[in-house]
């Protein structure tokens, strides 16, 4: 009798600890539920938000007609905003110009990445920057490509800020060419076509760009050609020709912003060779900005830009920034001595 008793109450507590757990547990799931719901939410479209700010200080409206409904925006007034921007227009006709730039990263706000920095790149022209590491070269590239929006100052073309054209707008204008290009495990074909309607690119169109960016010899030597697949990030094709992949997909976009990042850093001197044609064929025409530790690449940029701690410091071609004796005189002796 003892001894169920003891069962009796031992069974008693067993039952009321796991539903004391099961309580707990659907309050730990409704919290966890919470915090996924806040952490997944979508942030304001800042480019938007400026874009309005910016077009409602310029004009008058009714608030109960057009801008405003039952308190909150017109969506539709929102969508004219965006479609009514010229972004091409003016990326193919206006320099591109950082003033007074600030920033830092988010998970580091109190190290300043860039500290007023001050650049114009002209239109249709070559414009080189340099620097040490970790001088914000590459800050640069994410601020024009709008992954990042500057923490003070402004970026404009042709006069009007970037922040008023939508993202998606913006990224059919800009072309980014990394040291370590992206590709997909597909085929060479699309992948030179990623990105772009179907309906709008040719096997013709296609191929034209390979041929311009030195591609096309070795694809046609592949097994399959332009249907050869390229595997995961392009592990089956060397470093020269993923550039050069990436490259007929920047002609191909024919965007009139190109940015290239260190795109031939990591070549052998035949690869280089090979991708250096191709790039000066790209870079015709358009507003460039190119991103270089090894100097030697950007020799006939049309200015250099020399880039330290956040700013710009040196301005002029290859040959007046030696004359000088700076840092970029300092930086091409540096250079030459490692390969004396």
């Amino acid at each position: 009798m003892v001894s169920f008793i003891g069962y009796t109450f031992t069974l008693t507590f067993a039952v009321q600890g796991a539903v004391n757990t099961l309580g707990d547990l659907r309050g730990t799931l409704a919290s966890v539920e919470r915090i996924n719901s806040i952490l997944s939410a979508k942030d304001i479209d800042d480019s938007l938000a400026y874009g309005l700010a910016k077009e409602l200080d310029g004009k008058e409206f009714d608030d109960s007609n057009g801008v405003y409904e039952n308190g909150s925006v017109n969506k539709h007034f929102m969508s004219e905003l965006k479609s009514s921007s010229s972004c091409s227009n003016l990326a193919w006709s206006g320099d591109i110009r950082l003033k007074e730039v600030h920033f830092s990263y988010p998970l580091r706000s109190n190290v300043g990445i860039l500290n007023g920095l001050d650049l114009t790149i002209e239109c249709g022209k070559v414009t080189a920057l340099v620097g040490p590491s970790g001088a914000g070269k590459s800050t640069v590239v994410q601020l024009l490509a709008r992954y990042y929006e500057p923490t003070q100052g402004s970026i404009t073309v042709a006069g009007e800020d970037i922040r008023v054209f939508d993202k998606r707008e913006w990224s059919r204008v800009v072309s980014l060419v990394n040291q370590d290009p992206v590709l997909f495990s597909v085929s060479v074909g699309e992948n030179i076509a990623y990105g772009l309607p179907d309906d709008v690119v040719s096997k013709d169109e296609i191929i034209k760009a390979a041929k311009a960016a030195n591609a096309h010899e070795f694809i046609i030597s592949l097994p399959q050609g332009y249907d050869t697949l390229v595997g995961e990030r392009g592990s089956l094709l060397s470093g020269g020709q993923r550039q050069r992949i990436a490259i007929a997909r920047a002609l191909l976009k024919n965007a009139p912003i190109l940015i290239l990042d260190e795109a031939t850093s990591a070549l052998d001197a035949t690869s280089e060779r090979l991708v250096q044609e191709a790039l000066n064929h790209l870079m015709k025409g358009r507003t460039s900005l190119v991103i270089a530790h090894r100097l030697s690449t950007v020799q006939n940029a049309h200015r250099i830009a020399v880039c330290s701690e956040g700013r710009i410091t040196e301005l002029g071609t290859h040959r007046e920034l030696v004359a000088k004796g700076g840092s970029y005189a300092s930086l091409v002796g540096t250079q030459r001595l490692a390969f004396e």
